[in-house]
C-alpha cells in the first residue's frame, strides 16, 4: 500500500526528463534533415535521368526550378494559413504529402509525370518554413531560442549530406536503378511527419486584429528601405550561389573532375559538414560583437574565392579545402547574420510579414539558378561557366550591402 506513492513521482520525474522544448527541437531538426534529403537524392542521378528522358542540361536544370517554384509559392499563403487555421494543420499535412510524392517521383514514366511529380513535392515542403519556426519560436524558451534555432537548422545540413551519400551510394556505386533514392526516403519522411502531429503542441489559434492591414504598412514599403533592400539583394545573390552548388557540384564532381561512386557524395558533403561549425561560430560571433555588416564584409569575400577556387585549383585536397571554406562562409554561415541585420531594421509587428518577403526574394534564386545554371553550360560546353555567375552575383549582393548603415536598435513602427 506503500509502495503506489513513492512509484507515482519516480514515474513522473522520468517522464519529464526531457522537457518539452527539446523533443520539439528534435522533431524539427529530422524534418529539415529530410526535406533537404528529399531534395538533394535527384542531384547525384541527374546524368542517370538525363540518360534515360534524353534530356540535355537545361531540361535538368528545370527539374529543379519547378521543384523550387512551387516552393516559393508557398511560403507566404502557408504562414498565413497557418496563423489563421493551425500552424499544425498546414505543416504536417503539407510534409506527408511531398513525402508521398518523393516515391511518386521514382514511378513517373515519362519526363512531364517526373516533372509534375516534383512540383507536388515543391509544394508540399512549402507549407514548412513558417509554420515551424512560428512554432518552434513558441516553445524555445528565450534564454535558449538562438541555439535551439541553430541546432534545427543543422538538419538542412546533415539533410544535404544523408541526401548526397545515399544516393550515390544506391545508384553510383552499387548500380542500383536512379529511382531506388526516391523509395528509399519516402517511409522515413511521412514517419517524420506523422511524429511532429503526435510530439508538436499547439494553442487554438486565437483571433487577432490584423495590424497589417488596418496600419500604413504595406509590403512595397520594404523595398523603399534602403537597408531591407539591401539585405533582399544580399540573400538573393548568396542563395543563387548556395542552389548551384547544391544541385550541379554532384555533376561538376563526376563529368569534370573525374570523381565516381561514393566519392561524389562524400566530396559534396563537405559543404553541408563544414556550414554547422560555420554557422554556430558566425552566430556566436555576431551576437558577440552586436554589428552584423561587419561579418558580410568578412564572409562574403572568403565566398567568391571558395567559389572560383573550386573551377580553378586542380589539386583534390586543394578541392576539399575550397569547399569546406565555403562550407564555414556560404549562405548557411551568412543566413543568420541578414536575418539579425532584417530583425533591426524592421517594425516588430510585421516580423512575419517581413520575415515571408525575405525567404520569397530568397528562394526566387532558386527558382533561376539550377535551369540558367543548365543553360550556360549547354551554351559553353563548361560547367565552370556557372560558378563564375555565383562568384559574380555574391560581387553584386556585397556592393549593395556597401549602401546600408547598420541601427543599434530595431525600428519601431
Amino acid at each position: 500500500m506503500s509502495t503506489s506513492p513513492v512509484s507515482q513521482p519516480s514515474f513522473e520525474a522520468k517522464k519529464e526528463r526531457i522537457p518539452y522544448w527539446w523533443k520539439v527541437i528534435a522533431v524539427f531538426f529530422l524534418g529539415w534533415m529530410f526535406m533537404y534529403a528529399d531534395r538533394t537524392i535527384l542531384n547525384p542521378v541527374m546524368p542517370n535521368l538525363a540518360q534515360e528522358f534524353g534530356l540535355n542540361n537545361a531540361q535538368l536544370g528545370l527539374v529543379n526550378s519547378v521543384f523550387f517554384l512551387t516552393y516559393a509559392i508557398a511560403q507566404i499563403p502557408s504562414g498565413s494559413l497557418g496563423d489563421k487555421f493551425g500552424r499544425k494543420r498546414i505543416l504536417v499535412p503539407g510534409f506527408i504529402l511531398f513525402g508521398l510524392f518523393t516515391g511518386i517521383t521514382g514511378l513517373a514514366s515519362t519526363f512531364l509525370l517526373f516533372m509534375i511529380a516534383r512540383a507536388i513535392t515543391g509544394l508540399g515542403e512549402g507549407t514548412y518554413y513558417g509554420p515551424q519556426y512560428a512554432l518552434s519560436s513558441e516553445a524555445i524558451p528565450k534564454q535558449f531560442l538562438t541555439i535551439g534555432t541553430a541546432i534545427i537548422n543543422s538538419g538542412m545540413a546533415l539533410g544535404i549530406s544523408l541526401g548526397y551519400i545515399s544516393s550515390s551510394y544506391l545508384t553510383l556505386e552499387l548500380g542500383m536503378s536512379w529511382r531506388t533514392p526516391f523509395y528509399f526516403m519516402t517511409i522515413p519522411t511521412i514517419l517524420t511527419g506523422i511524429l511532429i502531429w503526435y510530439v508538436v503542441k499547439e494553442k487554438r489559434p486565437e483571433r487577432v486584429a490584423n495590424t497589417v492591414g488596418k496600419s500604413d504598412f504595406s509590403i512595397m514599403s520594404l523595398f523603399k528601405n534602403r537597408n531591407l533592400l539591401a539585405t533582399f539583394i544580399m540573400v538573393f545573390c548568396s542563395l543563387y550561389g548556395f542552389f548551384m552548388i547544391l544541385t550541379w557540384l554532384p555533376q561538376y564532381l563526376q563529368v569534370e573532375r573525374g570523381f565516381q561512386g561514393s566519392d561524389v557524395g562524400f566530396i559534396s558533403s563537405l559543404v553541408p559538414w563544414a556550414s554547422i561549425p560555420g554557422a554556430l561560430l558566425i552566430g556566436y560571433l555576431s551576437d558577440k560583437m552586436g554589428k552584423k555588416k561587419p561579418l558580410v564584409f568578412v564572409l562574403v569575400p572568403l565566398s567568391i574565392a571558395s567559389i572560383l577556387a573550386v573551377v580553378f585549383v586542380e589539386s583534390t585536397p586543394l578541392l576539399f579545402a575550397a569547399l569546406i571554406l565555403y562550407g564555414l562562409t556560404g549562405k548557411l554561415a551568412l543566413d543568420p547574420v541578414l536575418l539579425s541585420f532584417v530583425a533591426n531594421n524592421a517594425p516588430k509587428k510585421v516580423y512575419g510579414t517581413v520575415f515571408g518577403v525575405y525567404n520569397f526574394v530568397g528562394m526566387t534564386s532558386s527558382i533561376l539558378a539550377p535551369y540558367l545554371t543548365g543553360y550556360l553550360v549547354d551554351q559553353s560546353g563548361s560547367m565552370q561557366t556557372g560558378f563564375y555567375l555565383a562568384a559574380v552575383l555574391l560581387v553584386i549582393g556585397m556592393i549593395a550591402m556597401l549602401f546600408t548603415k547598420e541601427t543599434v536598435k530595431p525600428a519601431e513602427a
